[in-house]
């Protein structure tokens, strides 16, 4: 009795897994572009967020900066950051617009032209950050 296998059952399994793969690929990518804009919007709320909360706490004018790169909180006037973050574009996930700044007052509300709308995409994945100048964040597909 032999054992192992043939040449021609090795190449018939290698095809089987090659075409399942090919049918499952592209669902598999499309599920890990959605699942990282759904972490780069949140990450975004969850920076607002932290951002209030910081300026009640502190009780000092605070700002919060946007951008694909880095999402920074500092105090206004201040080069020294309190916190930094990772952009959208550390998991690949593009910010449409540029860069923007909010304001926070030491009450939690945000100062001047604060409503804002950031848009996250990547490959057919996007979604909607939506921020009011009274601290309310949604995120809408």
């Amino acid at each position: 009795m032999r054992r192992g296998a043939t040449l021609p059952e090795l190449a018939i399994a290698l095809l089987v897994m090659g075409l399942m793969l090919g049918i499952a690929l592209p669902r598999i990518q499309g599920l890990t572009d959605s699942l990282a804009v759904d972490q780069a919007a949140h990450e975004i709320a969850a920076a607002h967020r932290r951002a209030r909360m910081s300026a009640i706490l502190r009780s000092h004018v605070l700002e919060l900066t946007i951008d694909a790169d880095s999402l920074i909180l500092s105090e206004r006037g201040d080069t020294t950051h309190i916190w930094r973050g990772a952009g959208p574009s550390a998991s690949r996930v593009a910010l449409a617009g540029p860069r923007r700044t909010l304001i926070f007052s030491p009450v939690g509300i945000t100062m001047g032209l604060s409503n804002a709308s950031y848009r996250l995409t990547r490959g057919a994945a996007s979604r909607t950050v939506i921020v009011s100048r009274l601290g309310r964040v949604r995120i809408v597909p």
